[in-house]
């Protein structure tokens, strides 16, 4: 393009999205995986936005394998007329003007997700390639962008030739539509000159927040269409029950109280800055209504669940709704338990917010015009008023369950009084403990367990504690290990399934005692990560079925009553080898040793030995535990820094052996049935071990 054809219709388009191409990070917080699908969420948005006014019952987002994304709706489709002050149809005012679209007068959105104006633009600038048709009126109309610049592509995808507009654009009409079907397809090409080269979209994580984005709009449906890895694979999410259910499927433990729904709403007026049609802005003072719908229920752990949102968008990290809501908790069980004083023996202290936060599930969700953000990102509410109104639903709707005259109402506000006092206690003792008993080192503790095998280092950054599975495995370990900083401590079979077990219960078991009394930081909330007397613990099981089952036993019983040990990158899985191969050398070249794995490693070395001429001794070493290996084949293996191979355990390990161990020995027993019968046929009699 010359300079004489850069024509002024280029300037007003780019003026404003070359900004967010130089600083898209204030725009979608970073260009990394995170940006990439933040982008996705703001397209996504302004058609549950749709949704929420009443247009539109279905959401198609699909995952091409071209690297696109493309999100449909049923909804009433982008305006296509021509809008008076800029000369330009709506699909252009949305696509390329910042702060702009149908959030800012008020008229077509109550409350909705998106308020910025700068979701769908701030994407297309940040897109190679964004087409959008629209279905209004009987006809299909089709518009593309480069790099939020209007113009046509002469082919498909981002690399087609591409000619811009010069002095005009065109909005062209490109099909017909059925009659009444209106609706938006936008389908982008996120631009690799902006996101990193490793920004992928998230299949996990999209879905994660569709089925959240299903409970928040009953009976919205959501599809989820991956056509990226051949066979496309298709989920569709819809719920009826709205945030009740949510809970329902957020709660991690049995439920002392139902779930309780409070909602109300409440006015309040605020000033704002209102464009004139003389092109003035002048401060005019508005009333804005707020409405609050909170679900929530207690239970029998002590792990918080909350999420919190504004207009159906996720605050993660709270605001002033979520400070409204824990100062009408504070206020309602203060006075209750002040009321029962004497029933609950509570004496002169004090519930404090973890006191009641201790079990609780809830989701709470505000909707209000025009909500006041922190950043485009819209991690946290900032609308003032909103604290009060909350504070003021939650102390009427709490305060009347508390007083409610029916039987369920008072056997269940009478255990949840219970429950916050006995976390008041807990709390209280376990303070009263720390400050009065002197936290003993290794030399001076004499309470340790007899069979733990200690090691001679002071320094915890260096010390290695390693839970051996079996005396058998603990001799050979004894030998391989080095004693200056690897500590042994074996356990006898398999410990206690914490996932339905009670606190007093886990305590009570011998094993899950040892093990937290050799760590030595506590458990569960009164876990201290400054006190842990090992840098690293290493789960050294066997490499088969039962040492799976072990290792998933002991990641439930970390995840639940040491969960900071496992956040910190603290908890390591001993990768012991499954096969040792010795292969023979011709003279008197010494035979090589080589450990393998899996099967599928074995299969692969021996066919990689067969090609190359190399003969290795039959049969095969396969390991059946850690107690077949000699100390030297142990060191070198599993246990010596210079060899061995660890697997760090994240959060979201210890989260799926949870949900494993929930859905495989929780009281829920009608899914396992069904399996067992479904599955039944697929079994190899061969493959019974018997």
């Amino acid at each position: 393009m010359t300079a004489a054809e850069y024509s002024a219709h280029h300037l007003q388009v780019l003026e404003g999205l070359e900004a967010v191409r130089k600083r898209p990070g204030m725009y979608i917080g970073s260009t990394d995986a995170r940006g990439l699908m933040h982008c996705l969420w703001e397209i996504i948005d302004n058609a549950v936005d749709e949704a929420l006014g009443g247009h539109g019952d279905r959401i198609d987002v699909v995952l091409h394998d071209d690297g696109s994304v493309e999100v449909r709706d049923r909804a009433r489709g982008i305006p296509v007329d021509v809008e008076p002050r800029t000369g330009l149809t709506g699909v252009e005012v949305v696509f390329t003007k910042l702060h702009a679209g149908g959030k800012f007068g008020g008229g077509s959105y109550a409350a909705s997700g998106g308020l910025h104006g700068v979701g769908a633009s701030v994407v297309n600038a940040l897109s190679e390639r964004l087409d959008v048709e629209v279905d209004r009126g009987g006809k299909t109309y089709a518009m593309s962008f480069h790099r939020g610049e209007p113009g046509v592509f002469a082919g498909p995808g981002p690399d087609a030739p591409f000619t811009p507009f010069e002095d005009s654009s065109e909005l062209r009409v490109v099909g017909r539509a059925a009659r009444g079907a209106t609706g938006t397809r936008i389908r982008y090409w996120a631009d690799r000159q902006i996101f990193t080269r490793d920004a992928a979209f998230s299949l996990e994580e999209l879905e994660q927040r569709v089925r959240q984005t299903a409970f928040l709009v009953p009976g919205l449906q959501i599809v989820v269409r991956d056509e990226r890895a051949g066979e496309p694979v298709e989920t569709a999410y819809r719920f009826e029950g709205g945030i009740s259910e949510f809970v329902e499927f957020l709660a991690p433990d049995a439920g002392v109280t139902d779930v309780w729904r409070l909602t109300g709403e409440g006015v309040f007026t605020e000033t704002v800055p209102v464009l004139q049609p003389t092109g003035a802005m002048i401060p005019t003072e508005v009333e804005r209504t707020c409405e609050v719908d909170i679900a929530l229920r207690w239970g029998t752990g002590y792990d918080t669940v909350a999420r919190s949102f504004v207009n159906i968008i996720a605050t993660p990290k709270g605001g002033t709704h979520q400070q409204g809501f824990e100062q009408g908790l504070m206020k309602v069980l203060r006075a209750q338990v002040e009321q029962n004083a004497r029933r609950l023996k509570v004496g002169n202290d004090k519930l404090e917010k973890d006191d009641i936060l201790a079990g609780l599930t809830t989701v709470m969700t505000v909707r209000l015009p025009e909500p006041q953000f922190e950043g485009q990102t819209k991690e946290v509410l900032g609308t003032p008023a909103v604290r009060q109104i909350v504070t003021q639903v939650v102390t009427r709707e709490l305060a009347a369950k508390f007083s409610s005259s029916k039987r369920d109402d008072k056997a269940q506000t009478s255990l949840l009084l219970d429950k916050v006092v006995s976390e008041m206690k807990a709390r209280i003792s376990a303070r009263t403990h720390k400050e009065t008993q002197r936290r003993k080192n290794a030399l001076e503790s004499s309470s340790l367990p007899a069979k733990l095998a200690d090691c001679r280092t002071n320094d915890v950054a260096e010390s290695e504690l390693f839970i051996v599975e079996g005396d058998s495995a603990l001799g050979t370990a004894k030998l391989a290990r080095n004693s200056e900083y690897q500590a042994l401590l074996p356990i006898r079979g398999k410990i206690l399934n914490v996932q339905k077990a009670s606190i007093s219960d886990m305590l009570s078991n011998a094993e899950c005692a040892s093990i937290i009394q050799v760590i030595g930081a506590g458990s569960g909330r009164s876990f201290d990560l400054d006190a842990a007397r090992y840098g690293k613990v290493i789960l050294m099981s066997d490499a088969d079925v039962d040492g799976a089952h072990i290792r998933t036993l002991l990641l439930t019983l970390f995840f639940r009553y040491m969960r900071p040990l496992v956040e910190a990158g603290r908890v390591f899985a001993a990768v012991p080898p499954l096969h040792r191969v010795i292969v023979m050398n011709p003279g008197t070249k010494p035979n090589e040793t080589i450990y393998t794995f899996s099967e599928q490693e074995l299969h692969a070395l021996l066919t990689k030995l067969t090609k190359a001429g190399k003969r290795w001794q039959e049969p095969v070493q396969r390991y059946k535990g850690l107690g077949e290996m000699d100390a030297d084949q142990l060191a070198t293996t599993t246990m010596d820094r210079g060899g061995r191979t660890l697997r760090r355990v994240r959060v979201q390990d210890a989260e799926v052996a949870s949900s494993i161990f929930e859905l495989l020995m929780g009281t829920d027993v009608a899914p396992r049935r069904e399996f067992i019968v479904d599955s039944s046929d697929r079994l190899s009699r061969e493959r019974i071990d018997a």
